[in-house]
């Protein structure tokens, strides 16, 4: 069986830096290590058992079929099933023991009869919207929600948590409104006599609010990105971090597939978009838009190639794309590596500068490049 010439590198030693980091940041709260997405094009399972191996609380997952993933490969942390239930999902739920985030009362009524026959009690974490207007309940509900919660059979608030809509705002005015609003609304919840949050876990901060916002960790942190070696903010966060900067832990790696001269005024891939205004040394790759290199990349990316960055030419096909290397010094070889992301000798390519090109962010880039290539994990 042959590899694709295609490959993602996945460092673990950085996936364990990045932990690390956010660890020491997180002071007494407790890191929900996110996971959701294959690991945002990491891996799911691999990048859960290594931040289980580094202390992870619990894990956050988008479905309950990610969550049966992780109980499979034998992780036994709390896992969060973040992205929404059906009814006929709480079966498996219960099964796996995995934690439901409740985000109005339409599941509450079938959640308590499902575990209630079980047998046993569900511990649940109830959604704030806190301005994102997405996913949660209001404010002004959580009250009413918290006693049906407490009224009904079965049902045990574990915790109430949010979301923030804008720690990538370098202005810190709008996190800390979000952030006293939800504080707020939990200190009137405990002076209601009419509701008991004894244990009840409190949370709000993802990777924006645990790097740059320290009121903000409460009583556990939910550090995605940033767990995966980028900021929030993207490229100035990384131009303020300093030398102990996060670490990228992917790398996207292809191979030359050929190397060929064209003359002056040779017109270039899928609608002739670009024309060689000299005779020029071309470099075939075969990467496309399957592979996540999307074609919104044409005329506007760079690639790695002995080490010096060269531009892609013409439109991004499906399975290859062209490079001119003209002024690359050193041999440009058939066969030889050339990096779409990650860093080869001096020069580094992000996922901000991509996402940059790609009108996009670095989550994104990092999810198309991890979820459509194989991987391969190293050290």
């Amino acid at each position: 069986m042959f590899d694709s010439l295609n490959r993602v590198e996945i460092s673990r030693a950085a996936l364990r830096y990045n932990f690390r980091f956010c660890r020491a940041r997180a002071g007494d709260a407790a890191v929900m290590a996110m996971v959701k997405t294959d690991g945002y094009g990491h891996g799911l399972v691999e990048c859960a058992r290594i931040f289980a191996g580094e202390g992870a609380a619990a894990f956050g997952v988008a479905e309950v079929a990610e969550g049966i993933a992780l109980r499979e490969a034998g992780l036994e942390q709390p896992v969060f099933v973040l992205a929404g239930l059906l009814p006929g999902m709480i079966p498996a739920l219960l099964q796996y023991n995995l934690t439901p985030v409740v985000v109005d009362r339409l599941i509450l009524p079938e959640l308590s009869r499902q575990a209630q026959l079980s047998g046993g009690e569900i511990g649940l974490h109830l959604k704030v919207d806190a301005g994102m207007g997405r996913q949660g309940c209001l404010p002004a509900a959580v009250p009413g929600l918290v006693r049906e919660i407490e009224a009904l059979p079965a049902l045990r608030l574990d915790g109430i948590m949010a979301h923030f809509p804008m720690t990538d705002d370098l202005d810190p005015a709008n996190t800390r409104q979000v952030f006293d609003r939800f504080t707020g609304m939990i200190q009137d919840l405990a002076d209601d006599v009419d509701i008991m949050l004894t244990g009840c876990c409190f949370h709000i901060a993802n990777s924006g609010g645990l790097l740059r916002y320290s009121m903000t960790r409460l009583d556990m942190v939910r550090p995605g990105i940033a767990l995966y070696g980028y900021y929030p903010e993207g490229e100035p966060g990384r131009t303020g971090a300093g030398p102990e900067a996060l670490q990228p832990a992917m790398r996207f790696v292809t191979r030359i597939i050929q190397v060929r001269n064209v003359p002056a005024g040779t017109a270039l891939g899928y609608g002739r978009t670009f024309t060689t205004g000299r005779a020029t040394t071309l470099a075939v790759l075969p990467v496309g838009y399957a592979n996540g290199y999307l074609r919104s990349l044409s005329n506007r990316a760079e690639v790695l190639v002995c080490g010096q960055r060269a531009p892609v030419v013409g439109r991004v096909s499906m399975n290859l794309t062209l490079v001119d290397v003209t002024d690359v010094e050193g041999p440009v070889e058939w066969g030889g590596e050339a990096v779409l992301l990650g860093r080869q000798g001096d020069e580094t390519i992000t996922a901000d500068e991509l996402a940059s090109w790609m009108d996009t962010i670095s989550y994104e880039v990092l999810c198309l490049f991890g979820n459509l290539n194989r991987r391969y994990y190293l050290d």
